[in-house]
């Protein structure tokens, strides 16, 4: 297997490298090109394009990769020609084994069926909630994570608010069926004290209190969002008092809180998740209609750094990886 992968040798720097694996397709595998992968921009800005450390080897290259199998191992579970996902890095070409992967089905285009898996983020808090609805839930932070989180919600029956400084993240879900605000109120009259989840996607701080203050007695915060960095200078303290008195449970928003696949005793799974996001992008229950740019894989250092300065008007980018196939 031969092909071309994204590279972040150092950081702020990409490039797109050639790369070999001879090795022989085990049984339950399955191999083929690369037709879209959705870049995760809060971990991959993070983890690999600005680590801190730049002798610390790259990590976070992508996972959430589309492809068409090419070869199939004869215990892999899939057919030459059938379209499958799989959290798999940025490359041309993929290999993976057959039971991580998904077949993806007929009537959603290979960039939404990548970004299922940056919607299965919070799908995870929506399986894992106690709130049921017409609950009211509140996100923070209208990243792709946070965007796709607002639009889950709303679809399923909440009555959500959307909140983010930036408004030219909000406009991204007008029209959406969900209210929007520059940030959370905790005394706005509809929303304070009545919201029972919160799910919070900005890993700022002062996000955080807020959504402690605003939540109903007895309701949830979820911490999607990493706190990559410190930006404030609140104590822990006020984040304590608002928990206690609001008898809230502050809890994280980890998405492999569920198992990969379906397990007895268990609700939910990752599989599950990503699957139904990619029949609720099928059937246009969630869309990214304004909030992805499509590039070539060639690119790759000016859309990280497109990204990384919130340049664009765009939360994240596919990488259309047929382009590379249309060079000679």
């Amino acid at each position: 297997m031969r092909g071309m992968r994204i590279c972040i040798p150092a950081p702020g720097r990409v490039e797109l490298r050639p790369f070999e694996d001879e090795t022989p397709l085990p049984d339950d595998h399955v191999e083929g090109p690369a037709l879209a992968s959705a870049i995760s921009p809060g971990t991959e800005l993070a983890c690999a394009y600005s680590r801190q450390d730049p002798a610390k080897p790259a990590s976070g290259s992508g996972y959430a990769m589309v492809f068409r199998v090419e070869r199939a191992g004869s215990a892999s579970g899939f057919a030459v020609g059938d379209v499958a996902f799989a959290m798999a890095n940025h490359q041309s070409r993929v290999r993976c084994a057959g039971p991580r992967a998904f077949k993806v089905p007929a009537g959603i285009a290979p960039a939404d069926a990548a970004l299922a898996r940056l919607a299965g983020v919070s799908w995870s808090a929506l399986t894992t909630t106690a709130a049921r609805p017409p609950a009211r839930v509140a996100v923070t932070g209208l990243g792709i994570v946070g965007n796709l989180a607002a639009q889950i919600f709303a679809a399923s029956g909440y009555r959500v608010l959307a909140c983010d400084p930036l408004a030219g993240r909000r406009d991204l879900l007008a029209g959406r069926g969900v209210t929007l605000c520059e940030r959370l109120l905790v005394e706005h009259s509809e929303w304070a004290g009545k919201t029972d989840l919160v799910i919070e996607c900005s890993g700022h701080e002062a996000a955080v209190l807020d959504a402690c203050r605003l939540v109903a007695k007895g309701g949830e915060v979820v911490l999607v969002g990493v706190p990559w960095a410190r930006r404030t200078e609140l104590m822990a303290f006020d984040v304590l008092h608002a928990v206690f008195h609001r008898y809230a449970h502050l809890r994280s928003g980890w998405e492999w809180e569920v198992p990969f696949d379906p397990t007895e005793f268990r609700h939910g799974s990752i599989r599950a998740n990503i699957a139904g996001a990619m029949d609720w992008f099928a059937s246009g229950r969630l869309s990214s209609a304004g909030i992805v740019r499509h590039a070539d894989p060639r690119d790759g250092d000016a859309v990280y750094r497109e990204l990384k300065e919130q340049r664009g008007g765009f939360l994240t980018v596919i990488f259309d990886w047929t382009q590379l196939e249309e060079q000679p």
